[in-house]
């Protein structure tokens, strides 16, 4: 029996996709489910040379034998949803709790026209909205949408959720965004419109606390955020580009802002709230190219062992997990 969440420790952009897709290679769970808000939150995996975009699926279609849902807390954008069931050829896996909201034009449209949105920096992908909505009691659940005319291909994708998730003996959940913007925990008001912590995630889902074995918290070894809010010893994108950190959002393309430390003070707030037991550190080749490729903790350079000694000490957590390059399978795995 295996039930695991997989959590961002930082700002977003971490690589929860690249672990969540490693995890469901090797450890092939009966279902990888999805909590968080919504296809605001962009996540990619590279996997056989190829790069999959995801807004809505996880990443952890790429085990087949994989079960692939989203619950009821996510809300739901129809048409990204269908994209990424043909783009995976995920038809006759896929699935969405028929509690989970959708986005509505309309949605979307209130959200690209705030002033608040503008101020604060959302995706305008609606998902602020959407959830104001719902928590208003005036959102529409995927059930009531889907009996509606002109959405029967959608129809056969919902299900329930939770039964399917407590009945199975392995599961792996995939949050979304970063600890630093939760709603309640993060650098409000810039910040999205949920809690992303592992026990939201898990209630996404509908796991309740003591089904959950391990959570593992995903962090890079450089720090980044897009959209406005504080950011500690920000670089500017010259200077980012010349250490080779610069990065562009999944999902807007807009310059990820960055900080070529780590931030200990949240990253220890981070590991308590999440109850973390684990940490999967992603692009240790980006700060240290010579670990490229590598696949093997004893191949690391000196200086990335010591760089992860570090982490491990600061944060009191063990690095189990670490990345060393774009691909699924680029992964010390320090559990063997």
């Amino acid at each position: 029996m295996s039930k695991n969440i997989v959590v961002g420790g930082q700002y977003g952009d971490e690589g929860k996709g690249k672990i969540i897709s490693y995890l469901a290679i090797h450890d092939k769970p009966e279902i990888i489910a999805r909590g968080g808000v919504g296809p605001n939150a962009g996540h990619e995996v590279w996997y056989k040379g190829q790069r999959f975009p995801m807004r809505m699926l996880s990443c952890g279609f790429v085990y087949e034998n994989a079960r692939i849902l989203i619950g009821a807390g996510v809300s739901v954008n129809p048409d990204v949803f269908l994209k990424e069931v043909e783009m995976t050829k995920t038809h006759g896996r896929a699935g969405i709790d028929f509690r989970a909201t959708v986005i509505t034009q309309e949605h979307i449209e209130a959200d690209a026209s705030s002033e608040n949105s503008a101020r604060i920096g959302t995706t305008k992908t609606g998902c602020g909205p959407a959830v104001s909505g719902r928590a208003a009691r005036t959102a529409k659940t995927i059930a009531d949408y889907v009996a509606e005319p002109g959405h029967e291909d959608f129809k056969k994708y919902v299900t329930d959720v939770p039964k399917e998730v407590n009945s199975a003996k392995s599961v792996l959940v995939e949050g979304s965004q970063g600890f630093m913007l939760s709603v309640y925990y993060g650098t409000y008001p810039f910040c999205t419109s949920k809690d992303t912590s592992a026990s939201s995630i898990a209630a996404d889902v509908g796991l309740g606390p003591t089904k959950i074995n391990d959570v593992i918290m995903v962090i890079k070894a450089y720090t980044t955020r897009v959209g406005s809010g504080h950011l500690p010893e920000e670089l500017s994108v010259d200077e980012a580009k010349q250490l080779g950190f610069q990065e562009y959002g999944t999902v807007t393309g807009r310059p990820r802002r960055t900080s070529k430390n780590l931030h200990w003070d949240n990253l220890r707030l981070a590991a308590m709230i999440n109850g973390a037991t684990q940490i999967a550190l992603t692009k240790l080749d980006v700060k240290f190219p010579a670990v490229a490729g590598v696949k093997k903790y004893s191949e690391l350079t000196s200086e990335a062992k010591s760089f992860i000694e570090i982490i491990e000490k600061e944060v009191g957590i063990p690095v189990t997990l670490i990345g060393t390059g774009k691909d699924a399978e680029d992964i010390v795995d320090r559990r063997k």
